[in-house]
């Protein structure tokens, strides 16, 4: 079963999560033995057992890896060994992380390092983790560099949640409005044209238009389906190979509005995780290697790996991302600060903080003209289809 608790660390901060047990007592026995006081210890019921289809189709999600990663470092962080502490999250894990972090317990007690083992599941542990856990291990901060992981990792799911929740609504609006025009278009256009031709009715030039069009999605659905079906499949492949990659990328920040978005979710991305990994001792060169995969993108990855090459070479770090046609102007002048200041992760946070902030406004902004933009189009759409369904009606009663 599984609990969702509330508990108190030592400090008095209050920690949430959820973990699993067989009753409520051996939830809070569990919470005890993190050296955490117990608040509330609820049963979490779900209609459908989410963690239970992630397991079988093999998805750990970022909330699971977030709260696996807080519970390790309070672990840790109240003095629990390394072993107990995994042997712990092995039983509180959600059914799709629990038997890989059984694995890293394994290689752990055969004297694995945690990077090492948490390197063997790439799969769920990005190269930015690893990189961070090596560092935290080599400086002896585990529990630190766990803690900023956990607040980071819950940062980037809050701004994800609240980009995609800003689409939610455009698109129900949308798959509304096309769901009532293409049950009219197979249901009630049909039933008409058997009158229209009952009748002999005259038809203007719109209805036989649009009689046309319901007569092929009616008669052909199955062909238009497999047709969708496989162009989605070529264009996946696609997608898949290298140039495919670097067109999709380009094409998504030459679009209007939308491109400029995506350009400032990426700088929020791109330097938040720069500050992380520059605070935890990972070096500039082996920083900007290492963000320039984890962000998907080919055009930045490009640009990426250019400025980390001529770093190592020795030119100044600024110079190079000024250089780059995919940073704006504010970064190079920024990260001339870090380097004249020598605090390169506290630029790398506030640049993250303004680019979070700029992709909010701009959230906003996209939201509140999209919306009517797509009432506004759906709504000539159906007014076109009434009127054409309706026009031969009146027609044909005036004859009477």
């Amino acid at each position: 079963m599984r609990w969702k608790y509330k508990a108190r660390d030592r400090q008095g901060r209050e920690v949430k999560g959820v973990l699993e047990a067989q009753d409520a007592k051996a939830a809070a026995a569990m919470l005890s033995q993190q050296k955490l006081m117990p608040v509330s210890v609820v049963e979490q019921r779900m209609i459908f057992d989410v963690s239970a289809w992630r397991a079988r189709f093999g998805g750990v999600s970022v909330a699971d890896l977030a709260n696996f990663t807080r519970q390790l470092s309070i672990m840790i962080t109240a003095g629990l060994p390394l072993t107990d502490a995994l042997n712990l999250l092995k039983l509180q894990s959600s059914p799709a992380l629990a038997p890989i972090v059984g694995n890293i317990l394994t290689d752990v007690a055969g004297g694995m390092s945690l990077s090492s083992a948490l390197d063997k599941h790439r799969s769920v542990f990005s190269k930015v983790y690893v990189a961070l856990m090596r560092a935290g291990e080599a400086a002896g901060v585990v529990e630190k560099i766990l803690s900023r992981l956990a607040e980071n990792m819950e940062k980037s799911r809050e701004f994800s949640a609240k980009v995609k929740g800003a689409m939610v609504y455009p698109a129900i609006i949308l798959v509304g409005m096309l769901g009532v025009m293409g049950i009219m278009m197979v249901v009630v256009v049909p039933k008409l044209t058997a009158l229209y031709t009952e009748f002999g009715t005259n038809l203007p030039a719109a209805t036989k238009l649009i009689i046309g069009l319901s007569a092929f999605l009616s008669g052909y659905w199955w062909f238009i389906i497999i047709g969708v079906m496989g162009g989605v499949w070529v264009i996946r492949r696609y997608m898949g190979t290298p140039v495919g990659r670097r067109w999709r990328d380009d094409l998504i920040y030459r679009i209007p509005v939308v491109g400029e978005l995506a350009r400032q979710v990426m700088l929020a991305e791109m330097t938040r995780t720069m500050a992380l990994l520059i605070g935890a001792g990972v070096s500039i060169v082996e920083a900007l290697n290492i963000v320039s995969e984890a962000l998907g993108n080919v055009i930045v990855e490009t640009d990426m790996k250019k400025i980390a090459h001529q770093v190592e070479k020795g030119f100044p770090m600024a110079v190079s991302f000024s250089q780059a046609a995919v940073f704006p102007p504010l970064v190079g002048q920024m990260v001339a600060v870090g380097e004249e200041t020598g605090r390169m992760d506290e630029v790398m946070e506030k640049l993250s903080i303004y680019f979070e902030s700029n992709s909010g406004e701009k959230i906003k902004g996209l939201t509140t003209a999209i919306e009517p933009l797509i009432i506004i189009v759906l709504g000539v759409g159906v007014g076109f289809l009434i009127f054409s369904i309706i026009m031969p009606i009146y027609n044909l009663t005036s004859q009477f």
